[in-house]
């Protein structure tokens, strides 16, 4: 998982921060005279080349070039955020800025609406997914990056924004008024009874007062739709606040639990986290979903519920993140984002990746030495659980993998113009428990396919042409090319086959992508759980009680390691 901020930064942390850990912490001498004699190298080889480098320099992109090299050293978390970031930084831990409210993206060379939010200043102006932003306030947009219009749209609440946009099948510009607000997103994505006993609640991120929201919407499901079953659904959540980590947890683990531990270097940032209130319930069965998106605080949550035995995790190896980043105020108004502590869970375990360059091609945990994994228990039915990198679930589902069609439909947004194009001919559509993609409306979008030029490559085809390559530098490839061309014919994309093949999964996207245009993000992931593989596993489990106690109560070493990790317990 790709860092929030890019590692842009400046000299100033190099030359300012490092002294203040020397005077802060008390380092020996001999670390102080590293640190000077080292500084001073770095001064002197700056100045001396920004002299008489046979060339002009950039100053400033050779200070960050420098100290980009420096912190891709440590681990990933470790960022400067420029003045400029400090809003989206802002965003990211509290879910809050002042803006329009729509989400945004570069689209053939120009900038569209991607997604306005529910209630947002975007949606109630009229703006819709697919508009075109030619002008803000009189001025064009052309040539302006993504970036740089995101920029312009946020600003101080209450203040106006004139929009020309054009929109798709509309002719001519179409002029919309808003009035940039201070933007909340609901951390809670979306709630509701998944059948007349169990209820689903999807987080998005741990952002401020999201355990506030699950508290809200779980009173809400238990009292009115008389919810006896909970799925917590986590998959994809980045994590956020730890504080809120701690606070959700306290909703189902009574008062004064450990749930998290911190150990760092300074003896400051050592802390240990407590359940603070009163539970808002401490017996409903509980599953809660994850998978190699769910991280930091996410893992905090799935692992301390694990370690307690208080509810069953279902999904796929969570990713892996037990870092604990704090914020330093820098100078200029610009900030260092400096890992300061690992967490540990009650079992005693870091959910940290032992290898932070050893990652799986989303950014989960890769593989993990033997020999660096460790036993530990849970603490009440003493279940094995390990360390190593992330949150192992107590029943692990496949992943669900799209076919190369279903990925070049939305990445060449084949399927994102197609929604546009259906939301300007129907006004209304049924709710996302009743709206299907009929055979006819899957016919008419097979006919729109046809009308674009697109391409793209099966994993087969893929595979095929590098081992053309293999045997073209073995000099073996001539004595088998009737054979080859005989495969690649019968392995290269056939649209039309795929569409039928690959219905059901397209089927779903496309269902998806409509259904967010009149019901926002909400609808999106309410549509979704109908044939979520993952959450009918779920609530399989849920309303069988013997096999839920089964997965809570199992000490079974389900570990292929089995004795070949050294037991936490007996070291003891």
């Amino acid at each position: 998982m790709k860092s929030f901020f890019s590692k842009t930064k400046l000299w100033i942390v190099a030359a300012v921060a490092l002294p203040v850990v020397f005077f802060s912490f008390n380092r020996p001498d001999d670390n102080f005279f590293e640190i000077s004699k080292n500084l001073d190298i770095f001064t002197t080889l700056f100045k001396e080349l920004n002299l008489y480098y046979v060339d002009e320099t950039k100053p400033g992109e050779l200070m960050i070039n420098g100290i980009d090299a420096m912190l891709e050293s440590l681990d990933p978390y470790t960022n400067f955020i420029a003045e400029s970031d400090i809003e989206d930084y802002r965003f990211m831990t509290t879910g809050q800025y002042g803006g329009i409210g729509a989400i945004i993206r570069a689209k053939d060379n120009k900038v569209i609406v991607a997604e306005p939010y529910e209630g947002s200043p975007a949606a109630k102006s009229g703006l819709m997914a697919g508009d075109i932003i030619l002008e803000i306030n009189g001025k064009s947009t052309e040539g302006k990056s993504y970036e740089d219009i995101s920029n312009v749209l946020k600003g101080q609440p209450g203040t106006d924004l004139k929009i020309t946009v054009e929109r798709p099948g509309k002719a001519g510009k179409t002029v919309v008024n808003v009035v940039r607000e201070e933007i909340k997103i609901k951390a809670v994505q979306y709630s509701g009874m998944l059948n007349n006993k169990v209820g689903y609640i999807n987080l998005g991120s741990f952002t401020d007062n999201c355990s506030g929201e699950i508290k809200e919407a779980f009173q809400k499901l238990k009292t009115e739709s008389k919810m006896e079953y909970l799925v917590l659904d986590l998959r994809g959540n980045p994590g956020g606040l730890l504080k809120e980590a701690v606070s959700l947890c306290n909703l189902f683990l009574d008062k004064g639990q450990i749930v998290v531990f911190t150990k760092g270097k300074v003896q400051e940032w050592n802390a240990t986290y407590k359940t603070a209130n009163n539970p808002t319930d401490v017996e409903m069965p509980i599953v809660v979903l994850v998978n190699s998106g769910s991280a930091s605080a996410s893992e905090i949550v799935s692992g301390t519920i694990q370690d307690l035995d208080r509810g069953v995790i279902l999904g796929q190896r969570t990713y892996g993140k037990g870092l604990v980043q704090t914020t330093r105020p820098l100078s200029y108004n610009t900030q260092l984002k400096v890992t300061t502590a690992k967490y540990y869970i009650p079992s005693g375990r870091c959910i940290q990746a032992i290898n932070y360059a050893d990652r799986n091609e989303d950014g989960s945990v890769g593989k993990v030495p033997d020999s660096l994994i460790s036993r530990f228990y849970t603490l009440k039915n003493k279940r094995p659980v390990y360390d190593g990198g992330g949150i192992l679930p107590d029943l692990t589902t496949e992943p669900e993998y799209f076919s190369e069609i279903s990925k070049a439909l939305v990445e060449k947004s084949i399927v994102f113009d197609f929604a546009t194009d259906y939301r300007l001919k129907h006004a209304t559509i049924p709710g996302p428990k009743e709206f299907e993609v009929s055979d006819e409306l899957y016919n008419e979008f097979s006919a729109y396919i046809k009308s674009k030029d697109f391409s793209y490559d099966t994993q087969s085809e893929k595979e095929l042409k590098h081992l053309k390559e293999t045997a073209e530098k073995e000099k073996y490839f001539e004595s088998v090319k009737g054979q080859y061309d005989e495969m690649l014919k019968k392995l290269s994309p056939n649209k039309e086959k795929d569409l039928v093949m690959f219905k059901k999964e397209v089927n779903d996207i496309l269902k998806s992508e409509i259904l967010s245009r009149y019901y926002f993000a909400k609808g999106r992931v309410e549509s979704m759980l109908k044939n979520d593989p993952d959450v009918n596993k779920a609530i399989e489990v849920l309303q069988d009680p013997a096999r839920y106690k089964q997965l809570l109560t199992d000490v079974t070493d389900r570990s292929p390691l089995k004795d070949k990790v050294m037991d936490k317990k007996k070291k003891k």
